[in-house]
This record gives C-alpha cells, structure tokens and sequence, in this order.
C-alpha cells in the first residue's frame, strides 16, 4: 500500500497494512540538544530529522503551489538589531521584535491593521487576480500530480486567525465589538480570495485534503465567543468546504492549537472535520472520538509531557490511544512540536512503541544515545 492509499484508507476508516507514521517536527533548540546526545551532527532541521529516522514527513507533504494568502509577501526590513533581538518592519505598517536564535513568538510593537484605512492598504494584498499566485506553467505541474502515489493538498488559510496575526487580540476583539460589519467585510474578502482561487487551482487536479489553520484557542477554550464564531465564521466555512466538495476534497483538516472542545462542533457544521494537532493536555482526541463518532477525523493528540516524563509515561499514553488507533480515523502524533524539555533517548523509545502500535515492524535506524 502506498503512502497516498494509507493515509486516505486510515481517515476514511478503511482497513490498512499500517497507519502513517507521522511527526509534526522540532524546536531547533530540540535538535541541538539531541546533537549532544547522540543524534548525527550533519542533520540539522526538520527535513533532516524526520528523514533519518525515516518518518513519512507530515510537513513534507506535497500541496499544490497555490498563493492562497498575502500576496505578494510584503516587503520586510530589518530596522535594528541588539544583543540577541530584531527589531522588524513587516512591510504593512507593523513593527516586532525577534529573537535570533530562540524560538519565540514576535512581541509586537505596532500592529500593520488598526483601523479601517489601514485594511484599504492591505486589502490589495488578497486579490485573487494578483499575478503569480498560480504558477506560470501550473498545467505542467499538475500533470505530474496525475499520476502519484503520494498525498496532495491545497492549503486554504485563515478566517480568525491571519486577522488576528495582523491586528492582535485585543485589536481584533474590538473590532468584532465596535464594527462587526467591518470584521465580516474581512471575513468575506477572504472567503472570495479563496472560493476563486481553488476553482481554478482543482479544474485540472484532484486533491486529497484541504489545510486550514486558525489558532484561536487557548488553554482554557477560545479566544473569541462561540455566539460569534458560530454566526461569523462556520457559514464562511459552510461556503468554501462546499465548494472544495464539488471537487471530490472530503478532508479538510484544521491546525489549531490550545483548548478546541468549544469549537470543534461549529467546524464540523462548517465541513471542517479533521482535528490536529490535538494538545492533550487540553482536548483529548479519545474524548472528541467518543462525542462525535466518525463525524470527527483526528491528527495528533500524543501528550508531549509523558515524552518528557519517560518511558513509563510513554507506555501509558500509547496505550490510552491504541484502542483509537485500531478503531481508524486516527493517526497519532506528538501533539506539537517536540520540545527541549524531551531527551532523545525518550524519543527513539516513544517512535519505537509507536510503530510497534501502527504495525510498522521493519527494521529502521536509531541513533546511539548517550
């Protein structure tokens, strides 16, 4: 069975030779950590990683090379720069701080949207007539799609979460407060972007899955009411997921972080129906299983922490998730990147307990741990 196959059959709750062996990747300061403890110098980032324990590459999965975002990216600058920080001008009238050399979120300075006036310079930003948004020779590219044994996305974007990144909670709850016609204006901008361009992205190809990401949601639930979720974004959704089915796409799966319980029924209303990557911590993926059934597919959902904890921890939870693993629609995976805090002697032990469970049995290569 090829990976295209297994990985249909798996969230169609068909029978497979073996779930997908999946990771959703690492922190760098994970990787410099493990280099320390045994794991092979040259290999240095995600690619890296994940091909030499030869995993099947979840962020290496093809997606049709379609601008469904920004475009064209706006033109960033580095203003300033001290000790271990960056200070950036995005190009769209925000300014952030980074740091150069830790993985951390940008604190932001100024936010590029804060009003009406700032959303008509920004708004040019997300026509679907933009050239290079679909590649010159995209009727080449697609005819080496026909006939491939891999999966295929398309990535669709954002409704809550690129407003939220262009205007900050705060600015973004205002604004639903103040002028919610102005948020639905955005809202629909987008959903428009979108609905075009994947008719004429899917004329000539079919697809696998289509790829949302809208982290909205925190540790205790989410960041916007589920009354406004619900009348503001899952008809958006109900619009494109009903468009994409018109072209076979059945799978829309969705990366959201933090607490998702609240939300998850509007996304299925919406034709959102794949979970990912599931924080444990937050949601359990056995409890969404049990509250919708098969409506529900699920993607992650492995708590980081029992990593953390050891092999004890990591037999626990493994076999907490087996009994969902077997019953289909389910691939396990770390639910996020995996952090420092993780030795690599415990990883190698959790991708080996994982795959004994998935029934990937044939022999693959470990580092030697100190």
């Amino acid at each position: 069975m090829n990976e295209r196959e297994r990985l249909l059959r798996t969230l169609q709750f068909k029978e497979v030779d073996r779930v997908p062996d999946y990771e959703f990747g690492y922190w760098d300061e994970t990787i410099d950590r493990w280099h320390a403890e045994g794991l092979p110098l040259h290999l240095h980032n995600n690619n890296d990683v994940e091909d030499y324990f030869k995993l099947e590459g979840w962020d290496t999965i093809d997606m049709l090379p379609v601008r469904t975002g920004l475009w064209p990216p706006p033109p960033s600058r580095k203003i300033k720069e001290y000790d271990d920080k960056e200070v950036i001008d995005d190009g769209l009238g925000g300014i952030y701080i980074t740091k150069k050399f830790t993985s951390t979120i940008p604190q932001h300075l100024r936010w590029p949207l804060k009003n009406k006036e700032d959303w008509e310079k920004i708004r040019p930003f997300f026509d679907p007539d933009t050239p290079g948004r679909i590649p010159i020779n995209y009727d080449e590219i697609i005819e080496e799609y026909k006939d491939r044994d891999y999966p295929l996305g398309i990535h669709v974007g954002s409704l809550y979460g690129w407003l939220r990144d262009l205007m900050g909670v705060q600015g973004i709850s205002l604004a639903f407060y103040k002028d919610p016609d102005w948020v639905a204006e955005m809202m629909d901008t987008l959903v428009s972007l979108w609905i075009k361009l994947i008719r004429r992205a899917l004329k000539g190809v079919r697809v696998d899955f289509a790829s949302w990401w809208e982290d909205m949601a925190y540790n205790k639930g989410p960041l916007l009411s589920v009354k406004l979720f619900e009348e503001f974004m899952v008809p958006r959704y109900k619009k494109v997921t009903d468009v994409l089915k018109e072209y076979g796409v059945e799978i829309n799966i969705l990366d959201c972080d933090g607490k998702i319980d609240d939300l998850v029924p509007g996304w299925l209303k919406g034709g959102i129906n794949c979970m990912f990557p599931i924080e444990a911590r937050f949601t359990s993926p056995i409890k969404l299983r049990a509250q919708y059934g098969r409506k529900v597919l699920l993607i992650g959902g492995v708590n980081k922490l029992a990593l953390i904890e050891g092999p004890r921890a990591i037999d626990k939870e493994m076999e907490s998730l087996k009994p969902l693993i077997e019953s289909g629609g389910y691939i396990p995976m770390v639910d996020h990147r995996v952090p420092p805090d993780v030795s690599l002697r415990n990883y190698v032990y959790y991708l080996k307990v994982k795959r004994k469970i998935i029934g990937r049995n044939e022999d693959l290569p470990y580092p030697v741990v100190s």
